[in-house]
């Protein structure tokens, strides 16, 4: 029986041995990263639930497990933010997923910025005031039970805007920045109702966003969106939550359609840092994207399971500061339209699955062709000049370097993440929800994204718009 024992105890031992060998091998991996070149960070963010990975990954702990030791201050808006990445004021920050495309392309402010992470998907509304809901109600389909048949499309708008006009009112409404998806959305949005939402001029100095308009659309900061039109000054506006549903709870405003129902799964925020901070520090930036990479999975898992103790922690004053109440009303898979109506939205907020966190290239030309439609991008560009620019400023060879590790690690399974071996940083087009019919032209766009065929109709629709 001996020779038992014998095979036995080397079995035993191979395995031991094996065991140490994948240990070091994990262990090496991630030394391999490097220490962080640069340790002490400042982070910047906008009072939106949206910058959660970025809380998360500080009140978990993620950051330090990186050596990381960082600070996070909230920004007055999207233009001192992005200043404050260029200046070096902050090393980093929470980023409408236009802002570091435009500031490469010097649309606006210029400066080279890259992500290598997607912040979330979805997350935002467009909210109406509740003088402007009264008009538009009576357009709108009912359901048996008496609710508004949703999404509600913006042609039950169209009358109100229209008497408006005719009476010399002006209809406005606010959005967060010229180049955010929530610009894009409430354009999409107002269009497909038949709302001319205007253009851009840049090179005829005309960068208002309202020639031709029969909407006005201007920038408002995302926490002043409900005392603005309280005080009449916009009819309604496009943003990210808590601050469609603090409408609903001040009894100001009425939400009609999320973006869920007009792009299901947009991309929305991403975390932005210059090209030059990446390139002097690559291992701080690999760790600074493993901690938010375990950030949006936290918030993701287990069905939205850790979504209460999240908002609790961005109910505090120094994140977004409204009430624990207001934020949970769509963080935790609902979403309130008018007062009452509360009803099923779990992919109100999305981090982490559907590979939300990946930086598609994909994703930043859908914003460059909404950029040239607007007339944002004044003048044709050839199809390479899109992919480059994209390829310029969405980062997944970061983002890829910084998931292996944590799969390394064993810290996140590989079954969570695409399929690196297949990926070219393209998505598969999007599947419309069915409820709300896309325009033609961008149903052309989603079937194929990178074609030349679809960069020359979205050059021709933006020519014939802008004559």
């Amino acid at each position: 029986m001996n020779w038992k024992k014998s095979i036995t105890a080397t079995l035993k031992s191979t395995v031991l041995s094996a065991a140490v060998v994948l240990s070091f091998t994990n262990i090496a991996y991630s030394e391999s990263l490097g220490e962080p070149e640069k340790e002490e960070l400042k982070f910047g963010f906008i009072k939106l639930t949206d910058m959660a990975p970025i809380a998360i990954a500080y009140e978990n702990g993620y950051f330090e497990d990186e050596g990381l030791y960082v600070t996070i201050e909230a920004q007055a808006n999207w233009k001192v933010l992005l200043n404050g990445v260029i200046d070096g004021t902050l090393d980093g920050a929470h980023m409408l997923a236009g802002q570091p495309i435009a500031a490469t392309m010097g649309y606006g402010t210029k400066a080279h910025i890259i992500t290598p992470f997607s912040m979330d998907l979805n997350g935002n509304a467009i909210t109406v005031s509740n003088d402007i809901w009264d008009k538009m109600k009576p357009n709108i389909p009912k359901m048996a039970d008496g609710r508004p048949v949703h999404p509600i499309k913006a042609d039950s708008l169209k009358s109100v805007i229209e008497k408006l006009n005719d009476e010399g009112k002006p209809f406005k409404m606010g959005m967060v920045f010229p180049v955010s998806t929530h610009n894009y959305e409430l354009r999409y949005w107002l269009a497909a109702g038949g709302i001319h939402p205007g253009y851009y001029a840049p090179h005829k100095g005309d960068t208002s966003g309202q020639i031709d308009a029969d909407a006005l659309l201007s920038v408002t900061p995302p926490p002043q969106m409900p005392s603005t039109m309280e005080a009449g000054t916009i009819h309604g506006y496009c943003v990210g939550e808590p601050w469609n549903q603090q409408a609903v709870f001040k009894n100001i405003g009425v939400p009609v359609v999320t973006d869920y129902e007009i792009w299901k799964d947009n991309p929305e925020k991403v975390f932005g840092i210059t090209a030059e901070f990446a390139e002097k520090y690559p291992n701080t930036t690999i760790r600074l994207t493993r901690a938010l990479i375990r950030a949006a999975k936290w918030l993701d898992d287990n069905n939205n399971a850790n979504r209460p103790a999240a908002v609790k922690i961005l109910s505090q004053s120094n994140y977004v500061g409204a009430d624990y109440d207001v934020i949970a009303n769509s963080m935790t898979g609902t979403f309130e339209y008018e007062k009452g109506d509360k009803r099923e939205v779990p992919d109100f907020n999305v981090f982490f699955r559907y590979n939300a966190t990946y930086p598609y290239y994909s994703d930043a030309i859908w914003y460059l062709t909404q950029m040239r439609r607007w007339g944002q991008i004044s003048d044709d560009k050839s199809d390479q000049w899109y992919k480059d620019l994209a390829a310029k400023v969405y980062r997944p060879d970061i983002y890829t370097k910084a998931a292996k590790s944590l799969i390394a690690d064993k810290l996140i399974p590989a079954n969570e993440f695409p399929d690196f071996t297949k990926e070219t940083g393209f998505k598969a087009p999007s599947k419309a929800t069915g409820k709300l019919k896309p325009l033609p032209k961008y149903k052309q766009f989603v079937a194929s994204l990178y074609t030349a065929a679809i960069l020359f109709t979205c050059s021709s629709i933006s020519k014939s718009f802008s004559t």
